[in-house]
């Protein structure tokens, strides 16, 4: 029971921490820069408690269901879930910078609109490449 109510206090802080900083510094004054960095160490410190859960094996979500689970399919849906994460992190950076430079470059010429969206696609492939390894390591 205090695995639980703990586990609910983390879910709560990590979906109500970034909602806070945004508005409370936004209501204060305080410029984005600020705010970012407060949603940046309060992602980073919840994943770090959420890991050291995880390691300790407090909680055994496939136990309770009556299966036999072992450290081998944690690790492998963790692998599955860091590569396709990372890799739509990756193609959302990708994106916004080939995605601006295409649409500042087809103001000034709309011949090479062409051009630029294949730049914009192969920024897109990045994400398709993660699910394709993560769609690997889960049906191996």
């Amino acid at each position: 029971m205090l695995k639980s109510i703990i586990m609910f206090v983390i879910v709560t802080l990590a979906v109500a921490t970034p909602l806070v900083a945004h508005f409370g510094l936004k209501l204060s004054g305080k410029k984005m820069k600020t705010t970012i960095g407060v949603n940046l160490f309060a992602f980073f410190t919840l994943m770090l408690v959420f890991g050291a859960c995880m390691v300790t094996g407090s909680v055994n979500a496939f136990a309770a269901a009556g299966d036999a689970a072992s450290s081998v399919d944690g690790m492998k849906y963790l692998g599955a879930a860091l590569s396709t994460g990372l890799a739509c992190v990756g193609a959302g950076i990708a994106v916004s910078s080939s995605a601006s430079a295409a649409l500042g470059a087809i103001s000034e010429d709309p011949q090479i609109m062409g051009k630029s969206l294949i730049f914009v696609a192969l920024a897109e492939g990045i994400a398709l490449y993660g699910l394709i390894i993560s769609l690997l390591i889960l049906f191996q």
